[in-house]
């Protein structure tokens, strides 16, 4: 059993690029081209090209590829305000809204040539997304699914709630959580891979390993291969082992 995962990409198109052909390499090296390719989420926001990051994956997903891409807090963020400019998204909090540049969706929109967000009426930014952000686009989001499962692991984009079990986690858990999951070392029956807290470097906790190393931010887009219960960060060198702290 082997799957890759992709962590938090934010709009960095060229990042994902760069780990998609460390994938392509350790596929290579592998001498097969198994795998699933699962990206943990958040494709939008922050970044410069988040329109490129959803292109860029729908063309893949369109040639064959076998890619898998989960919803992040930030691409439900995204379809929200897409359906109504007064979305508030229900994990976020009250004095924040997705058009501030805390939370990057500025640099979405402009990404689509829809600027001026902080600066304008949120309903004249709708209507000019409506017309510049393309309904594949929108259809894509909407149709992600949040969790992925392997024998062994589970794939989601924030983490679980302990205690209940997989089929019965909501979607604001696995988009949102963190109190409760970051902090809780039990069993969960599978490995959970998830992103949306960044760390400086992948990290596993024996139950859980994060792998949102702050792309949202500068810092490193990373990919992981777990194979037969051992994990590894891929770099250009090849297989750089992971093991629990």
């Amino acid at each position: 059993m082997r799957v890759y995962a992709i962590g938090d990409i934010h709009g960095q198109l060229e990042k994902l690029r760069e780990v998609h052909a460390l994938i392509a390499a350790d596929r290579a090296a592998a001498g097969d081209t198994g795998g699933e390719v699962v990206h943990v989420g958040d494709l939008v926001d922050r970044g410069p090209d988040s329109r490129g990051v959803i292109a860029y994956l729908i063309d893949g997903i369109a040639a064959g590829e076998p890619w898998v891409v989960l919803k992040g807090n930030h691409d439900r963020m995204f379809e929200g305000f897409m359906s109504d400019p007064d979305y508030h998204d229900p994990g976020l909090r009250a004095d924040l809204y997705w058009t501030h540049p805390r939370l990057g969706g500025d640099t979405t929109l402009a990404s689509y040539d829809v600027p001026g967000a902080g600066e304008r009426m949120l309903f004249d930014l709708h209507d000019d997304a409506i017309r510049s952000v393309p309904e594949a686009h929108r259809a894509f989001i909407r149709s992600l699914p949040v969790m992925y499962r392997a024998p062994g692991v589970a794939l989601v984009h924030a983490g679980i709630r302990p205690g209940a079990a997989l089929e019965d986690q909501t979607e604001n858990d696995l988009l949102w959580i963190r109190q409760g999951f970051l902090d809780d070392p039990s069993d969960h029956g599978a490995l959970i891979v998830h992103g949306h807290t960044p760390v400086d470097t992948v990290t596993h906790y024996g139950n859980r390993l994060n792998i949102d190393t702050g792309a949202g931010y500068g810092r490193a887009l990373s990919a992981v291969v777990i194979e037969d219960g051992a994990v590894w960060q891929l770099t250009p060198a090849g297989r750089v082992p992971v093991v629990p702290a």
